[in-house]
C-alpha cells in the first residue's frame, strides 16, 4: 500500500498554542486517547511535551503507562477508564492521576499497595458517562476521607463531563459540579484541581474552565459537528489521508483505500476530492479501493488527498454527511496506513 496518513507537526504546534491561549488561565490537558486520535501516540506526545504541555488525558491505564514511558516522571497523566483492582495497582505503579467515578473503586483502593493514589473524584452531572450520583456523593466523600486518613489516597481533583447539548443543560451541570466541590470542602477535603470543560465549552465558556481543560479534538484540528468552523475557532486540521491511483479503467479512477482502511462506505457518492483535472466525485467505496469519477490523462501513481489538511473536505465535513462526529472519521483511519510526519 502506498496510501499515507500525513501529519503536519507544525500545524499541531500551532493548534496547541491556540488551545493554550483559548483556555488560559486554566492549563491544557491534552487528551491522547485512541493513539492520539489515530495520529500516533509517541510522536504526538513527544511534540506536545516539547511545546510545553504538562498534563495528558490518556483515558485508560495502559495508554497512561505508555505516556509515562514517553514523557518520563514529570508529566501529569490523568486516566478515567479503570476496570478494577488490577488497573488501580497498575495506575498507581505508573504514577498516574486516577479518575474515580464508581464507589466500588474506592473500596478497591483500600486493598491497594501502600503507595498513595492520586484521586480525582467524579460527580455525575447529568451526562451519565459514569460518575458518582449526587445522592451518593456525601457517602463517597466520607469513604474518600477515610482513605486519605489511612494514607491510601490523596484527593487531587473534582471533575465531571458535560453534555454540551445546550447552554441551559450545561449550566445545570455546572451548578451540580460546584455544589459537589463545596460539599468536598465542607467534608474537610480540599482538591487541588477542578476540571469540567472539554474542547467546546473550554473555548466558548470561560466560567467552565476551572483549573484544567481537557482538550483533544480541537488540538488535532477536528472541529465539532454542527458547530463553529476551523477558521472561527482558530485551529487547523493537522492530518491528511493521501491515497494513490492504482488503476484507471472505463469505470473510473481507483484509489488504494477503502472501507477496510477506515473510509466509511456510507460516504459513497456523497463528496468530491481534488484531482489533477479538478474536483471529482467519490462514486464507490469498496472494501480495499475507492472509485472516483474518471478524467482524461489520469495516471497510476497520481496522489489524491481524500480528506483532511489540503483537501476539499475535513474529517468533520465527512462526518456531517453521515450524522456522526469528526473524531469518529479520524479514528477509523486504519493502523495499516503508515503515519508520515513533517514539521
Amino acid at each position: 500500500m502506498s496510501a499515507e496518513y500525513r501529519v503536519d507537526l507544525d500545524a499541531f504546534r500551532r493548534n496547541l498554542r491556540r488551545v493554550r491561549e483559548a483556555v488560559a488561565p486554566a492549563a491544557h490537558m491534552l487528551v491522547v486517547k485512541d493513539d492520539a486520535y489515530a495520529h500516533g501516540l509517541e510522536t504526538l506526545v513527544r511534540r506536545a511535551w516539547d511545546e510545553g504541555v504538562r498534563w495528558f488525558g490518556a483515558f485508560d491505564v495502559a495508554t497512561g503507562a505508555a505516556v509515562r514511558a514517553i514523557t518520563g516522571p514529570d508529566a501529569r497523566i490523568f486516566v478515567w477508564l479503570i476496570g478494577g483492582v488490577d488497573d488501580l495497582r497498575a495506575g498507581i505503579a505508573a504514577d498516574l492521576d486516577l479518575g474515580i467515578g464508581d464507589e466500588a473503586l474506592l473500596d478497591d483502593l483500600a486493598g491497594s499497595p501502600a503507595a498513595s493514589a492520586r484521586v480525582h473524584l467524579k460527580v455525575d452531572t447529568g451526562l451519565h458517562r459514569n460518575g458518582i450520583r449526587p445522592e451518593r456523593w456525601d457517602a463517597a466523600l466520607a469513604r474518600t476521607a477515610e482513605l486519605v486518613d489511612q494514607g491510601r489516597a490523596v484527593l487531587e481533583g473534582i471533575w465531571s463531563h458535560i453534555s454540551e447539548a445546550s447552554d441551559a443543560d450545561d449550566d445545570d451541570a455546572r451548578a451540580l459540579f460546584l455544589s459537589a466541590r463545596d460539599a468536598a470542602r465542607a467534608a474537610g477535603l480540599e482538591p487541588r484541581f477542578s476540571h469540567l470543560a472539554a474542547s467546546a465549552a473550554g473555548f466558548a465558556r470561560g466560567e467552565f474552565r476551572e483549573d484544567l481543560v481537557r482538550v483533544g479534538a480541537f488540538s488535532y484540528g477536528i472541529r465539532p459537528a454542527g458547530g463553529p468552523g476551523e477558521v472561527e475557532l482558530g485551529i487547523e486540521p493537522i492530518a491528511a489521508l493521501v491515497a494513490t491511483v492504482i488503476a484507471v479503467d472505463p469505470a473510473g479512477v481507483h484509489l488504494d483505500v477503502g472501507s477496510l482502511h477506515g473510509l466509511p462506505s456510507a460516504l459513497s457518492g456523497r463528496f468530491d476530492v481534488i484531482t489533477p483535472a479538478g474536483p471529482r466525485r467519490v462514486e464507490a467505496i469498496g472494501a480495499t479501493s475507492t472509485a472516483l469519477a474518471p478524467w482524461d490523462d489520469a495516471r497510476v501513481g497520481d496522489e489524491i488527498t481524500v480528506f483532511g489538511r489540503g483537501a476539499l473536505r475535513s474529517a468533520t465535513d465527512l462526518a456531517e454527511l453521515i450524522d456522526t462526529i469528526g473524531e469518529e472519521i479520524a479514528l477509523r483511519v486504519s493502523p495499516s496506513i503508515p503515519r508520515v510526519y513533517a514539521g
